[in-house]
């Protein structure tokens, strides 16, 4: 599978325009570096005084990107009901691999639960949103853990999984490879490889033709899921490439998103987290 440098394209003010804004904290400090996430508060109050959380992580092929990436999904999720945390993680260059971003990745869910009463959030329903790497990230916390019994499923993931375009199988990955620097083997990081019996819910958005993080792990990783007795929606949309581009011939960072896929997509996605959490 030849990932290559995976960019989302950044946010339009006019996908972004929203009453809600958000409130950035410094959730870890890994050498130096403060580590945000950026939290929205849902628009109506939850009935029970605690709501689901979720909380997204961007794309950029592991090195690349930025929070505010999933600005415009976190205002959608807050919208529906649920407090969206719009998380930072270490990009991947010579001295930082994505175990480091798996780590901060862990480091969020953690926060999160830990601060769960402060930001009125229901420790056993934090959901994670991936899109491409930030999939992959979300996808390998659900699966290899946090090393930790916190959560619903008990090894420190989320309680559910929302995954755009994700990289699941990347254990033939070039690319991937050359990012860990020899400092892991590909395989112990590779999601699909990793699905345990007990799975949290997960619903999957796929381009059919995507060359970037080709569908067949997604199937692979839904099949395997399914199989332990868990929960997974796959999605595909015909004709479409990485992220639901119509641009098939460049599907690293010329994007051009089919917009009554991705709509659907959207609305599926929401509907999905509604049917698990909203009442």
């Amino acid at each position: 599978m030849a990932t290559g440098c995976i960019r989302s394209p950044r946010l339009s003010a006019a996908n972004e325009a929203s009453p809600t804004t958000p409130v950035a904290h410094v959730y870890r400090a890994v050498d130096g570096t403060a580590l945000k996430a950026y939290v929205f508060t849902p628009t109506q109050a939850p009935r029970n005084g605690r709501a689901p959380a979720i909380l997204l992580f961007h794309g950029g092929g592991w090195s690349a990107g930025a929070p505010d990436w999933t600005f415009a999904s976190a205002r959608r999720y807050a919208e529906l009901g649920l407090v969206a945390v719009s998380v930072q993680y270490r990009l991947s260059n010579e001295n930082v691999t994505p175990v480091d971003a798996l780590s901060d990745v862990c480091g969020a869910l953690n926060w999160v639960r830990g601060r769960a009463a402060a930001l009125g959030v229901d420790p056993h329903r934090v959901a994670a949103s991936g899109v491409s790497a930030g999939g992959h990230l979300a996808a390998a916390a659900a699966t290899i853990g946090c090393g930790n019994a916190e959560g619903e499923y008990g090894n420190g993931g989320p309680d559910a999984l929302v995954l755009w375009s994700p990289a699941l199988d990347v254990s033939g990955d070039g690319y991937f490879r050359r990012l860990l620097r020899g400092r892991a083997a590909v395989e112990a990081y590779s999601p699909v490889e990793h699905v345990r019996a007990r799975m949290p819910p997960v619903h999957i958005v796929h381009g059919e033709r995507d060359t970037l993080t080709p569908v067949s792990g997604a199937r692979r990783f839904c099949a395997r899921v399914m199989a332990g007795g868990g929960q997974c929606e796959l999605v595909v949309y015909p004709g479409v490439g990485h992220l639901l581009t119509r641009n098939l011939a460049n599907q690293e960072s010329d994007f051009d998103p089919d917009p009554v896929a991705r709509d659907d997509g959207n609305a599926r996605q929401l509907a999905f987290l509604k049917s698990l959490w909203i009442r």
